[in-house]
């Protein structure tokens, strides 16, 4: 369905947050809260969209040309550890919506987009007073979705600082929230955290759009077959139906195909992060139908010729990566290294990273994830609301008085769940 330009400018007039709004005043991007890609994808049915982590300018362009394709709603989004206060990529939390903006106004891109604060990570109680400062920052800076993630803490410290840091979330934004984190096959949720988590955040009048779940995936590369396990997703997802949260599927990268189109037939999830593939997808390096680079016999990456950066450019990256002892994991690093570089390089260049980001995006956004289409679905809830706010996503069903500190803290004690080995997990 094509949205007539009347009926757009309509949707562009009402349908923009007040940062927005502030931000880029002249703007005929539709930047919109997290809420209405969620709703979009959930009033098309068993249909998620791409998370689009845009580690560079050239991920950026080309999810938003194939969700344009596509006519998709989407996400683009960046995790604390790449774009935080401690970056390692160029896009962050301060400069992704400008970054998006732009590109949305130049390349003509009309679908809703979300600007996503992902993995906001709250890693002991200590790091709450900076949150409680910069949290306000991000969203003057254009987020306008964000995920609080204190999964690496126990359960009641995990509500507590959700409880704690929902004050500076305006309420109009999208919300994710998280258990268990993502460590691969060991520490896998269960459905006892994820009920308790939301349950509490319920009692509150806090209502997430999604939950993340250690599902059985990892962040970076898959190097196991087990991946995203699908039955415990849903198993859990039907639990907390009542509390009409949906789901964000992260460490995409390193699943196939068939598993990605079971997570969208089967669960209730409706965000689903994509990270490492792109990056490679960008620099021209070759990926399989998993999102998993292709190595060469000696272990170094497979660049496919004629893709992607340069010959030279790349040769370049190879050897700063070797001398900084870099392994492949590492080489997300690069990105905040050569991203002038990248810019700087002949117009045909730059445009093919970004067509083959657009390619593959566009690919999982029509054969995999059921998202074409999406936008419409999302544009008609903007108008029917008549607002940037569609309102909270459920109502408050739990007993506020059964969720106090003290109490959170003796519910917590009884559930009996295994968290998996302690460590960095972040990406």
């Amino acid at each position: 369905m094509m949205t007539s330009n009347s009926d757009f400018n309509k949707t562009l007039a009402v349908g923009r947050p007040p940062n927005i709004c502030k931000l880029f005043p002249n703007s005929r991007a539709l930047i919109v809260s997290g809420k209405y890609i969620d709703l979009g994808l959930q009033a098309k049915g068993k249909a998620m969209t791409i998370a689009a982590n845009g580690r560079n300018n050239f991920i950026i362009r080309g999810a938003l040309m194939a969700a344009q394709r596509a006519n998709a709603a989407i996400i683009i989004e960046i995790a604390r550890s790449e774009g935080g206060a401690k970056a390692y990529c160029p896009t962050s939390y301060w400069n992704m919506a400008r970054q998006v903006d732009q590109a949305m106004n130049e390349l003509g891109i009309t679908i809703p987009v979300a600007i996503h604060a992902d993995h906001y990570g709250i890693k002991s109680e200590t790091d709450l007073p900076f949150a409680r400062q910069e949290i306000p920052t991000l969203f003057e800076a254009g987020i306008t979705s964000i995920a609080i993630d204190a999964s690496h803490m126990t359960d009641d410290k995990n509500l507590l600082a959700n409880l704690d840091l929902n004050q500076f979330i305006p309420d109009w934004a999208g919300l994710e929230t998280e258990i268990g984190e993502i460590k691969g096959s060991e520490g896998l949720s269960a459905t006892p955290e994820a009920v308790f988590l939301i349950a509490g955040l319920n009692a509150h009048n806090i209502f997430p759009n999604w939950i993340a779940l250690n599902n059985g995936t990892s962040h970076g590369f898959e190097a196991s077959g087990q991946g995203i396990q699908v039955e415990l997703t849903a198993e859990i997802h039907q639990a907390l139906t009542k509390y009409h949260v949906n789901g964000a599927q992260h460490g995409t990268s390193g699943n196939s195909s068939d598993r990605l189109r079971e997570i969208a037939e089967k669960t209730y999830t409706t965000k689903a992060n994509v990270a490492t593939a792109l990056q490679m997808l960008s620099w021209g390096v070759e990926v399989n139908d998993y999102g998993n680079a292709i190595m060469n016999e000696d272990g170094s990456f497979k660049k496919v010729k004629g893709e992607g950066v340069s010959a030279e450019m790349w040769q370049e990256m190879v050897r700063y990566a070797e001398a900084k002892g870099w392994s492949n994991g590492d080489y997300k690093n690069l990105n905040l290294v050569f991203e002038n570089r990248f810019l700087g390089q002949p117009r045909a260049i730059r445009e093919r990273m970004c067509r083959r980001v657009e390619d593959f995006v566009f690919n999982l956004l029509t054969t995999v994830f059921n998202a074409q289409d999406s936008a419409d679905f999302c544009l008609e809830l903007i108008r029917k609301a008549g607002s940037y706010d569609p309102g909270p996503k459920a109502s408050r069903i739990e007993d506020a008085s059964e969720w106090t500190p003290e109490k959170i803290i003796t519910r917590s004690a009884l559930i009996d769940t295994d968290k998996g080995p302690a460590g960095d997990f972040d990406d």
